[in-house]
């Protein structure tokens, strides 16, 4: 019986993905999806928020610096991850990908990962911008399928990897020293 759940999955993830890449397509929202999905790579995005706390909020500048380095630090831990699963991107007859990507492996997706964690480590510093950066996270990781890179549990594993390194990361952030005399900008 174990073969039928991981076929039912399998199928799932690319009924949903084969939705994702017929449905909602107009030049705009395409256009719109890329330039969100290339913000997020290295964890380019994750590291611009985290440098921009950093100059605006001085209170928490420390956490915000070391935070900025999360983004890329976990697209090289989903490298890894991604070296042992070994799983081929998505390729869906007549809808080729509107987008490329610096490697032929799909699973997890790098750009959940890294949006994931900085997210949940970021908010672990301005628990009032939790909504802001996990919203800007979600999109970034729908944009993935969206586009064709990659399959919905792609993006599922990515989230999930990432909410554990944010956690981790965030813990450590909150052992970081603030500045009692820097200026509370933000």
């Amino acid at each position: 019986m174990a073969p039928y759940p991981a076929l039912f999955m399998k199928q799932l993830d690319l009924k949903v993905l084969k939705t994702m890449r017929t449905r909602g397509h107009h030049p705009v929202a395409e256009k719109s999806a890329m330039t969100i999905s290339k913000s997020g790579e290295n964890g380019y995005l994750w590291f611009g928020i985290g440098l921009a706390g950093a100059a605006f909020d001085g209170k928490h500048r420390k956490q915000w610096l070391a935070a900025s380095l999360l983004g890329p630090l976990a697209i090289g831990l989903n490298f890894l991850v991604k070296l042992v699963v070994r799983r081929p991107r998505p390729e869906l007859e007549g809808l080729p990908p509107l987008g490329g990507a610096p490697s032929s492996l799909s699973f997890p997706s790098a750009h959940a990962t890294a949006s994931f964690a900085a997210a949940t480590a970021m908010s672990r510093i301005r628990p009032e911008m939790k909504l802001a950066l996990f919203g800007a996270a979600a999109v970034m990781a729908v944009s993935r399928p969206y586009l064709g890179m990659h399959y919905p549990s792609d993006i599922a594993a990515g989230a999930v990897l990432g909410i554990g390194l944010g956690a981790v990361a965030g813990n450590v952030l909150e052992g970081l020293e603030e500045d009692p005399d820097a200026p509370y900008d933000f």
